[in-house]
């Protein structure tokens, strides 16, 4: 129980340092274009469809894999470099312009960790079944923080500071399969959802206001942070997808990705049993009281009249109260409240056309439904291309514009020998160099299919429905 508590916690705390959420390296390497190619076990969570092309292939087995990833909006190595005094009052405050311009309407740290579970991952024929663990952060410190830091508090309007954030941590649960035509298939996904933990601020229970005073020429405020947590919760999910019999070597897939996904929190379940939550014990800490199950956290806080006079005679502590309390979220009878989240979708619709033997190219498009987690709701646009000139050794290389990432350069290696397939993958994200780059992907994964590999141990989603059937 107590190491289960304090994974958990280190889980949620690296939220802030380290977003699709299904990953593999072969998609992290092509920077997503992948609608069309994902093959085997990697096709589940981009789209089922894809196992209708495993005739004549074996089986696949995954023996692992871990996929890490983080961005944010702007910070990276070039503009924390470039930030001085000197720079940010220049030329007419460009750079503060620049800054601003960047940001948006919030400074945003999205991360997601997607680990498969060992040997519980297999697809054989066209049908396959997964397991995987997934954790998703998103935080958002909004545009008027960064106006009170740069500019000072402004006279002529009410500064928001309402701060977002949300991590998840759940396990995936699939059985996929796919139903083959004679120039289409089409797939589906049935999931459930073990909603392991939640911790996020309750937006409608949640608000800063803080202003100036002309008349007193003083800062005020007040905050209220509304923080709900989910031990244990489960749902369900669907995935549905299409893609076409290649025909001249082009072919297009389209498909919806959680399609119907909710994730109901608060309800019996063993994570709860693991970590020892109950009435008496609870995970979190705060103001110096244990958080119980059925509790939520709360933060309050009140700026009074603070202005230089003030702050040169008293310490800001004198204007400032906060306070840290824990307050029942309970239902009639005294259970814990149960609410949803709703899993993230996302539409995906893609094509490829094998130009020669050894030489594929790939695009995608990609959006969201909502601005939240993982997803956003911007199209992504995504190309790459595949060289398999030295067999057993296929090599990816991948850029996408748009979406949460804005932009990003992916590239990877696949060593299939026998029956042993590794890949890797890694992408720079919102940037393509180093300098430049606001986040990272790190993907790879080792698999053990049949003895000869599948179709020469390329990860190729097969051309024909039918290999039988001539045409």
């Amino acid at each position: 129980m107590k190491y289960g508590r304090i994974i958990i916690a280190c889980l949620i705390g690296t939220q802030l340092l380290f977003g699709q959420a299904k990953r593999d390296p072969r998609m992290v390497s092509m920077a997503g274009a992948y609608t069309t190619l994902a093959d085997g076990i990697y096709s589940v969570g981009v789209n089922p469809a894809n196992l209708a092309f495993q005739h004549g292939k074996p089986f696949m087995l995954q023996l692992g894999t871990f996929n890490f990833g983080f961005v944010n909006n702007y910070l990276s190595l070039e503009n924390y470099t470039g930030l001085s005094g000197a720079n940010l009052e220049a030329n007419n405050q460009e750079k503060k312009k620049e800054i601003y311009d960047e940001i948006g309407d919030a400074l945003r740290f999205t991360t997601d960790i997607h680990v498969g579970l060992p040997v519980l991952n297999y697809t054989s024929g066209n049908m396959a079944f997964t397991s995987d663990m997934i954790i998703v952060g998103d935080i958002g410190l909004p545009i008027d923080m960064f106006y009170l830091m740069l500019d000072g508090n402004p006279v002529d309007r009410p500064l928001d500071l309402t701060i977002q954030y949300e991590v998840m941590g759940l396990a995936e649960y699939g059985f996929s399969f796919a139903v083959p035509y004679e120039k289409f298939s089409w797939g589906i996904t049935l999931k459930y959802l073990q909603g392991l933990f939640y911790l996020g601020i309750d937006p409608d229970s949640s608000f800063t206001n803080v202003y100036t005073d002309t008349l007193n020429v003083a800062f005020y405020g007040d905050g209220r942070y509304f923080i709900r947590q989910g031990i244990g919760g489960n749902g369900y999910g669907l995935d549905l997808g299409f893609t076409t019999y290649d025909i001249n070597g082009w072919k297009v897939g389209i498909s919806l990705i959680n399609a119907l996904g909710t994730i109901y929190w608060n309800r019996p379940s063993g994570m709860k049993d693991l970590l020892g939550i109950d009435e008496n014990n609870g995970l979190f800490t705060w103001g110096g009281q244990e958080v119980l199950e059925g509790q939520a956290m709360v933060y309050e806080f009140t700026i009074d009249s603070v202005n230089g006079i003030g702050l040169m005679e008293n310490s800001f502590e004198d204007n400032f109260n906060s306070t840290k309390s824990v307050v029942a979220d309970t239902i009639d009878g005294g259970d814990p409240r149960p609410f949803t989240i709703r899993y993230p979708s996302l539409f995906r619709i893609g094509i490829q056309k094998q130009v020669d033997p050894d030489f594929l190219i790939v695009s995608d498009m990609v959006a969201g439904f909502q601005d939240r987690l993982f997803v956003q709701r911007k199209w992504k646009w995504s190309i790459g291309v595949k060289f398999t000139r030295f067999p057993g050794f296929p090599l990816r290389l991948g850029y996408s514009w748009g979406g949460k990432d804005f932009k990003q350069l992916g590239l990877g290696i696949g060593i299939h020998k026998g029956p042993i397939m590794f890949d890797f993958g890694l992408a720079f994200r919102n940037g393509i160099w180093l300098h430049s780059m606001k986040g990272l992907a790190l993907s790879f994964g080792v698999s053990f299919t049949g003895s000869g590999g599948r179709n020469g141990g390329d990860d190729e989603p097969g051309g024909e429905l039918f290999p039988d059937e001539e045409e």
